[in-house]
Order: C-alpha cells, then structure tokens, then sequence
C-alpha cells in the first residue's frame, strides 16, 4: 500500500481524537488530525475527571503517572443524600477518581502524538467528505481561505455533538434534550469546601462544585424555575443564589473567568461505522455530565478503535474486524446514556414519592454488596465487558487486570508500544515470528491458564493448559 491509501485522517482534536491519532502514528500509521479551532490548549475545561478504566489505558501507554503528579485523587464521593460510593475496593491500581482538568489530559496527549509524527492541521474546517471502495476524500477550508482534498483509507470522526463528520455521511443523531438551562461558571472562592468533589440536590435545585487545581472551581448548576434558552445571560448572583440552595452556601464565588448556560442532550448515532468513516466520542454519544463519563468514554473508544485500524492497515486482519468496533463500544455507548440520565433524574426528582424511592435506590446501593460493584463498575468502566463467541472461556471480553508478571514486571508495562500480551505457563516458547506485534510473558504465580490480551486490555482468547497447536489457532485467528 501507498502512504495514502494506509493512512487515517481523524477529524477533532479533543482527549479522544488525539489518543486514537497517538495511537495509530505509535503504530506506525500516517495520521493527519483535522481541527478547526486554532493551535492552543484552552484552560476552559469542559470534563474534569478520569475514572480507573481510563487511567489504566493511560497506564498502558506510560501516561498516567504524568496525570496522576498533575491531578488529585478522591477515594470517596458523595452523590445526593446518603448516597457515597467508595472507590478503595476497585480491582485496580487506580481505586479512585481523578480530578484533572481536560486541558491537562489534552497537553499530555497532544504531545505523545507530535512525537510519534502526527501531522495536524488547525484552523482547517471540513467542508465535504465523499467515499469509495479504495478510500475517502475530504474536503477541507485552510485558515486562507483556501480548499483542498485530502485521502485517506479511513476517517474518523471525534469532532463533537455537531459532528460535521457524521453530518456528511447522513448518519442520524437521534435523542432529546433531558435537562434545560444548566449553568457553568469557573470562579473563585474565598470559602474552600469541604469535599474535592461538592454535589447535592433538592428538588428544585442542584449544584455541582469541582476545584480545578488553579485556582478556580468549576460550578454546574440548575434551578426548576428558570429554565431559559441557551443564549440567555448568566450572572454571577444567579449562579450563587442557585448554589445557595442546593449547597447552603455559596463559597464566596466571585471573579469568574467564564459563564455560560447550557442544556444537556442523550443522543447516540444508530451506527458508529458507515463505509470507511467511523465515530467516537462526543460525535458518537452524548450524555448528562452526570457521572463525569463523557470524556472517559470517548476515551474508551479511541482504545477499542486505534488498534483495529492499525490492525486491518497493515495486513494483519480482514476489515470485518472493524465492524467488532460498532458490537463492542454502541452497547457500552447505550450504558453510559442510560446510568448518567438515571443520576441525573434523581437528581431532579421534587414528588415526594420519587424523593422517596431515590432514598430506597441510594440506601441499597450503599448497602448490597453486588449492587454497588456492579454501579461502581458502570461509572469507573472495569466493569464492561464484550461480546464473546458462544462456548469461549469465561475471561474472553473482560476487562484484564493488571496482573504480575514473571521477571517483576506487570501487564499494563507488557502492553506498551501497541501489541498482544501472550501470558502462558511455565515452558511454553516464545513467538518470534510474530515480531513486535506480541510480546510473551509468564504468570508471576503458578497459574496454568493462558491468557491472549489485545493491546486495549481485554482478553481475546483464554484457555486452560491449551497445548502448542491450540496457541498456534488463537495467534494465528486474532493476532494475525
């Protein structure tokens, strides 16, 4: 193949455009990012918060130490009323959330993909897109004025809720608004609160409180009784005297840097592939910023995405592994919907009898065991699993926890660099002709099952004391 007809063009510069064009470049596709917006990381951040799933895949890129120094970890939230869910018994190194803004999260990115040769284009607008059986053509608005097409096998697009992407492919976004005229400032306090994380609600009113590390604290809320359009003004008392009632107090807000007023939609694409054009993220799924899911699970989509493409680029799978992308992330997409609109409507409940059953919700996902991991495992995303063929080891599709491995190392630090994880019993050989493709490790323990990790950390295929040939099948069907 050319250099045109092997590369990927991704459309949107945010967390999950860059890690899926740091991904692809790592592996040695030609990636050209398309961003309208102009070359510069803006500190007005719109997520703030990492969740363990996502921070393992950053673990297994080498990144997350980098946020976890920048960030502030909080074991422990609390959501409305009684409500607390405790993060410290999470299967993993990450028992906790991480308080990051999205700039921090974008700089980090934005430079793994420059330096594995990510070409981007800003201030450049898409303006058309057509396909055929070879590739896609985009059409594209420089910062001049002046067009030109570009080629590429595939592209995605990670450019938003108003994806012009999905747009020109003719893919529907279908949904409606939940919650109407939110209101979003960064301020000041002169009053600190007492938690990293300060939510409550009260029928008619709730309020979210984040710190951003800066100085400034991120507010998010809503007040029943004024419900205006998006491009009415906000001011600085209406935020304080809303957050008044949810909170008690206001903390003293003053000095805003930024205030805008929003409504918050759920809307899912039917399909996250048409042809030779894919989406991710916010272009794929919208959601309440109940939860603080967004980003993640864009996120989570560039790590499904990234390494198919590369996959099926350089000769290494059929492009029916593509189609795993839309059976594997639309379900979880669904999920996410689902969870953040249910936190968000409790939040909103005013009748007595819903107040009521929220408590009744509330009490037994504090108190039943299963119930709470099971909620715990939705929010974070160590919970997930995918679609396996009838008949396969219980462990194909779950999630791979970050095992020791022989020598002192452990899985996340095998996975770098893209590959396949072979972890096998004592004995077994090693793999050469698979180059870097797979890396072949051992149990630290006495462990005889042998377990095929794909390079997002979910197992492909596992088996108890498998012999040479039936290790042989699994490489040959899923690492190629």
């Amino acid at each position: 193949m050319n250099g045109t007809a092997r590369s990927v063009i991704v459309v949107g510069s945010g967390p999950t455009g860059l890690l899926l064009a740091g991904d692809l470049a790592t592996a040695g596709v030609p990636v050209t990012v398309i961003e309208k917006r102009p070359h510069r990381i803006s500190n007005l951040s719109r997520a703030f918060v990492l969740h363990a799933r996502t921070l393992e895949q950053f673990e297994a890129r080498g990144m997350a130490d980098e946020l976890e120094r920048v960030g502030r970890r909080l074991a422990r939230f609390r959501l409305y009323g009684r409500l607390s869910l405790d993060l410290s018994a999470l299967p993993s190194r990450f028992n906790h959330i991480l308080v990051v803004p999205q700039y921090e999260v974008e700089e980090v990115l934005e430079r793994r993909a420059t330096e594995a040769g990510v070409r981007f284009r800003h201030e450049t607008e898409v303006t058309g897109l057509t396909q055929d059986a070879q590739g896609v053509t985009v059409e594209v608005r420089g910062p001049g004025g002046g067009t030109e097409s570009l080629r590429a096998a595939y592209v995605v697009g990670a450019d938003g809720m108003r994806s012009t992407v999905r747009n020109a492919v003719g893919l529907p976004f279908p949904g409606r608004s939940v919650i109407r005229s939110l209101m979003l400032a960064d301020v000041r306090v002169t009053e600190q609160p007492g938690e990293l994380l300060t939510f409550n609600a009260v029928g008619d009113a709730f309020a979210f409180l984040v710190p951003f590390g800066d100085g400034y604290h991120r507010v998010i809320c809503w007040d029943r009784g004024r419900e205006l359009p998006d491009d009415a003004p906000v001011g600085l008392d209406e935020i304080k005297a809303t957050t008044r009632r949810a909170l008690g107090r206001d903390f003293g807000m003053h000095d805003p840097r930024w205030m805008s007023r929003f409504h918050s939609d759920e809307r899912q694409a039917p399909a996250y592939r048409a042809g030779r054009v894919f989406l991710a993220g916010d272009a794929a799924h919208v959601h309440t910023p109940a939860g603080a899911q967004g980003m993640n699970t864009g996120l989570q989509d560039a790590a499904n995405l990234s390494w198919k493409l590369a996959a099926v680029l350089q000769g290494h799978a059929d492009d029916a592994l593509l189609d795993t992308y839309q059976a594997e992330r639309h379900p979880v997409g669904r999920s996410v919907l689902l969870s953040s609109g249910g936190i968000v409507r409790a939040a909103m409940a005013k009748r007595p009898w819903t107040i009521a059953l929220r408590t009744a919700v509330a009490s037994v996902i504090d108190t039943v065991g299963p119930v709470r991991r099971k909620a715990l495992g939705q929010v974070t995303g160590i919970g997930y699993r995918y679609p396996a063929p009838r008949g396969s080891h219980r462990f194909t599709g779950r999630r791979a926890p970050d095992v020791a491995l022989a020598g002192g190392t452990r899985l996340h630090e095998a996975l770098r660099g893209g590959r396949f994880v072979l972890i096998t019993p004592e004995g077994a050989g090693a793999r050469a002709e698979y180059k870097d493709r797979l890396a072949v490790e051992r149990w630290a323990s006495g462990r005889r099952t042998t377990v095929l990790v794909r390079p997002d950390g979910y197992v492909a295929w596992a088996a108890e004391s498998a012999d040479e040939r039936t290790i042989e099948t699994a490489l040959a069907t899923h690492v190629g």
